[in-house]
């Protein structure tokens, strides 16, 4: 494996779109969708749009430095799977230690972002959310346990929370519920990718579920876990946090994700598990989508 950087004479374009490539891009839009719809259910009604962009910022900052820090961490482990063996790192686009000082310095970046737009609590919450996916999740769970896609999840949630503590100041039911959908959404979503990648996550010696207690199992438990996120993410309707609009919209999509995952049970292939990947996408974003578009029409 390649551990040295890009050459000098390589072009300014190209190294910007190496360190941007080291944040997983793909993965921060979502993260910051999840929390857009908190800023709607705030109290005080919708904050201002400059003072809404840079929490986002902040959140996006956040996410983009735990990210980078767990590319420098499993650079070794990237390289022996097919689906990140062109990532930066393992590719030896850069070196380690540059990685490593972009990580610890879009952390500090999004410290200083929360921190001067809201406080210390949103602050500390963004620091607190980088320290748990690098080191409870990449350090410590992942490597050691099955179902370290349970427990990690929490990282991938947090958005809402920071978000919600910036616009109240404290953790409310609006943080809180729409915390719990992405949290729960999170397993059968890794676990699809878990059955279709299983060779992937062998030969780097990673114990996801389907290589510890076998496929059919794994199955059964993102059937289960599908069924039980269906009354999870009808909290914030009961709440009052939204309305109609989203409410059919979550039956729906609940349905889809439920039949999918019975798909996936029945059919047995990796086909369906890919199938339920993409399905598991489209669930999330429809979801927050018709937050948005109930907050706007009350």
């Amino acid at each position: 494996m390649q551990t040295t950087a890009e050459p000098f004479s390589t072009g300014l374009g190209s190294r910007v779109r190496t360190y941007i490539d080291l944040t997983k891009p793909r993965l921060l839009p979502m993260v910051l969708f999840t929390g857009l719809p908190v800023f709607g259910m705030a109290v005080s009604g919708w904050p201002s749009f400059s003072f809404a962009c840079l929490i986002l910022l902040g959140i996006c900052l956040a996410a983009a430095s735990a990210n980078t820090l767990n590319a420098y961490l499993e650079r070794d482990l990237d390289a022996k799977m097919d689906r990140t063996a062109g990532r930066p790192l393992p590719a030896g686009k850069l070196s380690p230690r540059s990685a490593l000082l972009f990580g610890i310095g879009l952390g500090v970046l999004s410290t200083v972002v929360l921190w001067a737009v809201s406080g210390l609590p949103a602050a500390g919450l963004g620091v607190a959310s980088i320290l748990f996916y690098v080191f409870v999740y990449t350090v410590w769970l992942k490597p050691r346990s099955a179902w370290n896609a349970v427990i990690g999840g929490a990282a991938g949630a947090v958005a809402p929370l920071i978000a919600d503590v910036a616009v109240d100041g404290r953790i409310g039911a609006a943080g809180l519920s729409l915390f719990a959908i992405v949290f729960f959404w999170q397993p059968p979503h890794v676990w699809a990718i878990a059955l279709y990648r299983k060779v992937d996550y062998q030969r780097a010696g990673i114990p996801m579920l389907p290589n510890v207690i076998g496929d059919q199992p794994t199955r059964v438990w993102m059937f289960v876990c599908t069924l039980g996120l269906v009354p999870v993410s009808l909290t914030p309707y009961f709440l009052g946090l939204v309305g109609a609009v989203y409410l059919a919209v979550a039956l729906g999509m609940n349905t889809w994700f439920v039949a999918s995952s019975i798909e996936v049970l029945r059919l047995k292939t990796d086909d369906s598990a890919r199938r339920m990947f993409h399905v598991s996408l489209a669930y999330l974003f429809s979801l927050y989508l018709a937050m948005l578009v109930d907050l706007l029409l009350i």
